[in-house]
């Protein structure tokens, strides 16, 4: 599943810049840097929007598609700010096969936030994600920390109604 940019106003400050230009520098020229520079980069925003890709492209000397490829790639790294209510659905096999893909349709319909994105207004952001280790109470939502299991879609309205 490929993940995409919203379109968060990215909200940057001096300190950060300065942080992320002394890890590049740090790193640079250093061969097979770029999951460490990303890592710290994103320790640095909280998460790897285009801006911070694109300074990590031009201060490694590497192409942006090649950062941007690595970025989208790999799981550990999330292209959007999270949500002020960060909701994330298990899409792992257990919770799949009782239905979690239709929570997460479910989901997103209600919110009008498609999976991987962030509404605009920074209060809600929505993961698909891979099993979190509680198959037992498949299907599984976390919403923050708060894990709700056992779930159906019936479910979704009474749990949202509570972050709203």
């Amino acid at each position: 599943m490929k993940k995409k940019l919203t379109t968060v106003q990215f909200r940057g400050t001096k300190e950060q810049e300065e942080q992320l230009h002394a890890i590049i520098e740090k790193y640079r020229g250093v061969e097979g840097a770029m999951m460490p520079v990303l890592q710290q980069a994103q320790e640095v925003y909280g998460y790897l929007p285009m801006e911070v890709l694109k300074m990590i492209s031009e201060g490694m000397d590497k192409p942006l598609a090649e950062v941007y490829g690595v970025a989208s790639f790999y799981s550990q790294f999330s292209l959007n700010p999270k949500g002020e209510i960060s909701i994330a659905v298990c899409l792992g096999t257990a919770c799949y096969v009782k239905g979690s893909g239709d929570i997460l349709n479910r989901i997103t319909e209600k919110l009008g936030v498609a999976s991987g994105a962030t509404s605009p207004d920074g209060k809600y952001s929505l993961e698909a994600t891979r099993c979190i280790g509680a198959c037992g109470l498949a299907p599984v939502l976390t919403v923050n920390e708060t894990v709700y299991g056992r779930l159906s879609v019936d479910d979704v309205d009474d749990i949202l109604a509570k972050y709203q």
